[in-house]
Order: structure tokens, then sequence, then C-alpha cells
């Protein structure tokens, strides 16, 4: 047992003194490190890592529902919203009559799916991204060059919702015959993960005042298939336009009174009827519309839950909500009847996800708390799009009526999803042999101690002399 403790002894000797030898010859300043690859000796070079992909919306839509979050209920009692009367915008300064709110046309538009699946083209987003959103401009061509405009104004963000309005006077209005629509299906071709969300009203004259009986006989007609031939036409035109992904925003704000395609006058014929125009939209080859059900915010004149037409003709639950009736909080907006959090729910429940096609300012003047709120439920509930309503009182940008919100929603959205330019990846750096140096081979165990090989300058000795 001595004998070999001894010899172990002499054994390691060498080994020690060659390491004592090395830290005196590094230490004098005559040997370098030369890094080592992190390939083993006579391995293949590390492969560089690929370069991380842009921060671009992915051009598919998510396949699952969203599932909006829940928040704590105002203790207050919650007034009703206005009657849908009131919850659409006036008419826009100089605008001419159109299927928008009250006056002027309204934005809308976003790629569809094919039937009964859930939203297509240009929807889904990476949990660290934003919802999409837009806002209406103008109903034709000058909406759409407005929208690089307002992108500017905030600091170059990334407006892929592109929203306009059918006119609703005339037949041949729904059939899609507005020259302006070309315009909007360039925007919309543009980009693969840019959104078109039409708003279509369900009856000619939309916005004639016609009597419930008038809306009533028009509803029994439209469910027996009297109008079929016009919303046919319609998804020709736009299948014809290449945007067969329009997301179509049917027969919005039903549950008031403002329009003659509201459901008030006969909720169970009025769903047939919705039923009806989306089988007739779906059956024309090459469609892949998004059907999304858009109510106004509150119980209106009918609670919005009894025109619902079914989950297999319904591919979005919208909502238009604007800051109205006069001295509502923001609160009181979630937790009405048939509100904010109503929406969400009833989403989740039927496994749809969210959108909101029309909001904005309205009865509450320039309010920089509903416009903070109202974007920051958006953040936190996901919604598919949505699109502000930019003319004044509602606006912030081509309004200047209300400063305090729009430096509001300007600091929130400057920038946002801007398209951020690809990490280039990192060049492997090529160990390099210091000039008058001769690398010294120790073996794979020494060279990973020491992080590389040593390499001995013969001139050490003639150095600073």
């Amino acid at each position: 047992m001595v004998r070999r403790r001894r010899r172990a002894k002499r054994s390691r000797l060498p080994l020690i003194t060659s390491g004592a030898l090395v830290s005196l010859v590094v230490a004098s300043g005559s040997v370098s490190v030369v890094p080592a690859d992190a390939s083993p000796r006579g391995g293949p070079s590390p492969v560089p890592p690929a370069p991380a992909a842009p921060a671009l919306p992915s051009p598919t839509w998510s396949s699952g529902a969203v599932q909006p979050g829940a928040v704590q209920p105002d203790s207050s009692a919650a007034p009703s919203a206005a009657p849908s009367g009131t919850a659409s915008p006036g008419a826009s300064p100089g605008g001419s009559p159109s299927g928008g709110p009250s006056g002027d046309a309204s934005p809308g538009s976003v790629p569809g799916s094919s039937p009964g699946s859930s939203p297509g083209p240009g929807a889904s987003r990476g949990t660290d991204m934003f919802p999409a959103f837009g806002a209406f401009l103008d109903s034709g061509k000058t909406g759409v060059a407005r929208i690089p405009q307002l992108s500017q104004w905030l600091g170059g963000a990334d407006l892929r919702v592109g929203h306009t309005y059918l006119p609703g006077e005339r037949w041949t209005d729904i059939e899609g015959t507005a020259p302006f629509l070309s315009a909007w299906a360039a925007w919309r071709r543009q980009r693969d993960d840019r959104m078109f969300v039409l708003n279509v009203p369900m009856q000619a004259r939309n916005e004639a005042g016609v009597s419930d009986w008038q809306v009533r006989h028009l509803i029994r007609r439209g469910a027996a298939g009297d109008f079929d031939v016009h919303f046919k036409a319609l998804a020709q035109r736009l299948v014809d336009l290449k945007i067969p992904d329009t997301v179509i925003v049917l027969g919005w704000e039903m549950n008031g009174t403002t329009y003659t395609h509201r459901c008030g006058p006969d909720p169970e014929l009025w769903k047939k009827y919705w039923q009806r125009i989306v089988k007739v939209m779906r059956s024309v080859p090459g469609q892949k519309f998004t059907f999304d059900f858009a109510p106004s915010r509150g119980r209106d004149a009918v609670p919005w839950t009894k025109c619902y037409p079914g989950d297999d003709v319904v591919d979005i639950i919208g909502m238009d909500s604007y800051d109205q009736p006069s001295g509502i909080s923001f609160d009181q907006q979630v937790t009405e009847p048939y509100g904010l959090q109503k929406q969400v729910d009833f989403a989740a429940e039927h496994g749809k996800p969210i959108s909101y096609p029309e909001w904005g300012l309205f009865r509450n003047g320039d309010d920089a708390e509903y416009m903070r709120r109202m974007l920051a439920w958006m953040d936190e509930h996901n919604p598919l799009y949505n699109t502000l309503t930019d003319y004044c009182p509602h606006g912030v940008w081509e309004c200047d009526e209300n400063p305090k919100a729009a430096k509001v929603y300007r600091a929130a959205l400057s920038g946002r999803d801007k398209p951020v330019a690809p990490t280039q990846p990192t060049t492997p750096t090529t160990p390099t042999t210091p000039p008058n140096c001769t690398p010294l081979d120790l073996g794979d165990w020494v060279e990973h101690w020491l992080g590389g090989k040593l390499c001995l300058r013969f001139d050490w000795f003639s150095r600073d002399r």
C-alpha cells in the first residue's frame, strides 16, 4: 500500500510540474491562449443561430376563440345605454348619405373564414401582440388615402384594419356596386395580414324611418327569400374583387330603433332572415366570409341576445360601444345589462372572438378617462379587431374637439404593431493565432481546463529590450 501511494505521488509530479511551468510562462507574457470553438476537436463548426423573425402578425387567423377575462363589477346602479338612435354617430361634416351611422359612412373591414370556421386571414396574433386596429376615416377612396396619414400621426403604428359601409338607400347599393369598393379591395390585397371590414345593411331604405309594421313585413319577405338575389350579387362582387375573406358586419345595431334592418318588430323571423343571408353568401364559390354580429351596447330597444341567430351563422360577437348616455361611468358601461361584460361572457360561452367595429367619444364630450379605460379594456380582452369612429364628435385625429382624449389615444397607440426589422445573426468569431506564436498541443483535457490552446512566443526574451 505504501509503495502504491508513492508511485501515485510520483505519477502526479509531472502534471503538477507542467501546470506550474504553464502558469509561469503565461504570467511572463510569452504564452497566449487561443479560444477554443464550441465544437469538439475535429468536429464541425458551430451553426450560427437563426435570425429572429420580424414581429409581424401572422397571415392566418387563430383557430381558437378568444377567451375574454372578467372584471370586478361596479357597486353602483347601471343605467341602460341610450337607444340606438343615439348609439351611432351623426353625419360627418360635409358627408353624403351612406349606409354608415346616420349620415356618413362608417368604417369596418376584416377578412373572413369559411362556413362554420373560426375567423380567417389577418386576425391571429402572438400573445405579445396587441389587438389589430384601425379607424373609420371616410367611406371611399379618401378613407384609404388617410390610413397612412393617421399611421404617421401615431408614430408609424401599423393600421391593419380598414373599415367602410355599403350605402343602404337602394338594393343596388347593397349589391356592392359602389365604385369605392375597388379602392378598398386594392388596399386589402397589398398585404396578407390586413383585414377589410364591411358593414352591410339587411334592408334598403335603411335610414328612412320605416315604421315597425313595415319592418315586420320586410323581415317576413327576407326570411322567405325575396331578397336572396341581392346578397348573392354582393358575395360574387367581393369574390370578383379578390377580397373573399371580407368581414361582413351584417345588420349592425339590430337591437335599436335607428335602422330598417332592426330586429325588434319580429326577432324570430329576423334570425331566420339573417341565417338565410349567410347561407346565400356562403353558397358563392371562392368565398371565405366572416360574419360579425354587432349590436349596440346595452339593452336598447330589445335585449340583443334575443336577436342572436346561432353559432353556425356567426363568427364574431361584436359590439358598437360609444361613450353614452350622458353621465355614465366606464364601470357602468361594463356592468350594465347587456353591456361590455355581457358581451365577453356571451362570446366565451359560444366559443367566439369579440370585436368593436364602432367605438368612440359621444355624450360625455372630451372624456379622457373613457378613452383610457376603453383602450385598456381592449388590451385586456383581446378583440379580433377594433375601429374607432374618427369624425366629430367621436374621433381624435380628424376631430379637434377632443384634445384630451386625443392625447391619451395617441400616447397609447403610437408605434403600436410597427414592423420590427429582423435581428441579424452574429457571425461566429474564428480563433486567430497571434504573430510569432507557435500553438502547443497539450491534449483535450488541458485545453478544456485552459479554455483554449496555448501559443508559445519564442521571441519573448527579446521583447522590451
